[in-house]
């Protein structure tokens, strides 16, 4: 017969090096589950607590009235918009663009408002280690002071269609 019943006892105890690396292991494990609610609550990185319920038209139609109110120019047929500190602002993620070009001010805050007028898209801000999740039907409010000038660009990284690879936006600090 191929398969046979295995002895009474078929495991064998744990030696000592097992045992250690067991331990090491389960502390690990303690610790990280001790330090996560620290990093939710102390770590600065967490999602905006200002979020709302919105309808793509709603919103489209707040950031058309932003941009047609602090339009400066316009770039590769995007919308340039450079508006006053302060303000909020509005960054629109539909395929395969990100809309307006937003430029902004070294040390000034805004409040950026970010939707999806279609479907789900990732922002991730480079060269920074920004990402987000854009989700249609929500206003997130996310409370933005640029720190240093320069261009940074949007990009999706969440995959939302034929023209992905297209979807990069911008962020000018002057």
């Amino acid at each position: 017969m191929s398969i046979t019943v295995p002895e009474r006892v078929w495991w064998k105890p744990l030696d000592k090096g097992e045992k250690l690396w067991v331990a090491i292991a389960l502390t690990w494990c303690l610790v990280m589950f001790i330090m996560m609610p620290l990093w939710h609550l102390q770590g600065k990185q967490n999602a905006p607590s200002e979020t709302y319920r919105v309808s793509a038209d709603q919103f489209e139609k707040a950031a058309a009235a932003f941009i047609t109110q602090y339009r400066v120019g316009e770039e590769q047929g995007v919308p340039v918009v450079a508006p006053p500190s302060g303000s909020d602002i509005y960054l629109v993620a539909r395929m395969w663009s990100w809309e307006p070009v937003l430029k902004l001010e070294k040390g000034k805050t805004y409040r950026l408002h970010l939707s999806s007028v279609d479907l789900q898209h990732g922002m991730t801000i480079y060269p920074m280690n920004i990402n987000f999740q854009v989700l249609p039907g929500y206003d997130y409010v996310l409370t933005i002071t640029p720190t240093e000038k320069g261009e940074y660009h949007l990009i999706c990284n969440e995959f939302c269609g034929i023209g992905h690879h297209l979807m990069v936006g911008k962020i000018l600090v002057v």
